[in-house]
């Protein structure tokens, strides 16, 4: 890669404690055009983060001095970076809980490096996408160039998980959507994601509505059927 062009590249940071791992993901990652930063110690990584500014993270669960869930819920309270957990747990809960604390994706050892990267690269198009204009709707603004979501003036701090979702919702007002098709929005690598991830993700979502406006529900459910969004419904 020409020296302008790798100064140019996306900065993926691997947070993996296992050298020979960190040593293949990076290889690989730069084969297909991105630069790479690794850290092997959890307690290095906030502040790594905050100097270097990556366009995604990589960050495995298992890790000295600070697990990586803990760090990623420290990572959302300052920062939208795509977080994509690796983890050798299987359990559901573990893969919830990741979702659950802001990760946007996770992968589960041992995997194909080839599989990382590409989940690398659909995670980076989907968090670059912009707009020029943000969605009007009835205080809430939503701006796709950085991300940012204001509902009355202030900012509700969403995930890139949380912010495709609600612009799905709020881009086709009325309409009910299942949970199969909300996830087919927010992930178009058409993977399997239980419908507990999905009411996971609505729950944060209403949870940060309602924190800002809690006398309009905003995000309704549909029994048997899905969620829709609607702006004019006040509670009673």
């Amino acid at each position: 890669m020409p020296k302008n062009a790798a100064a140019n590249a996306a900065c993926i940071m691997i947070v993996e404690d296992e050298p020979k791992l960190a040593a293949l993901l990076a290889d690989y990652l730069h084969a297909s055009g991105y630069r790479t930063v690794i850290i092997g110690n959890g307690q290095e990584v906030i502040a790594a983060i905050r100097k270097s500014a990556p366009a995604l993270v990589l960050l495995d669960v298992m890790l000295p001095g600070r697990d990586g869930i803990e760090i990623c819920r420290e990572l959302r309270s300052f920062s939208h970076v795509p977080v994509i957990m690796v983890t050798a747990r299987v359990e559901e809960i573990d893969r919830l809980l990741g979702l659950e604390i802001g990760a946007d994706d996770y992968v589960c050892k041992p995997f194909s490096p080839r599989e990382v990267v590409a989940r690398v690269q659909a995670m980076l198009r989907r968090a670059g996408y912009a707009s020029d204009k943000p969605t009007p709707s009835s205080g809430l603004v939503m701006d796709e160039a950085t991300h940012e979501v204001t509902l009355n003036g202030q900012n509700l701090d969403l995930t890139p998980v949380e912010f495709r979702l609600l612009k799905t919702l709020c881009d086709n007002e009325g309409r009910v959507f299942s949970r199969d098709q909300l996830m087919s929005k927010v992930y178009s690598d058409y993977r399997v994601v239980t419908d507990r991830t999905v009411d996971t993700h609505i729950k944060n979502l209403r949870r940060k509505l309602d924190h800002v406006s809690p006398e309009h529900e905003l995000i309704h459910s549909i029994y048997g059927l899905g969620y829709r969004f609607e702006r004019q419904v006040q509670k009673i």
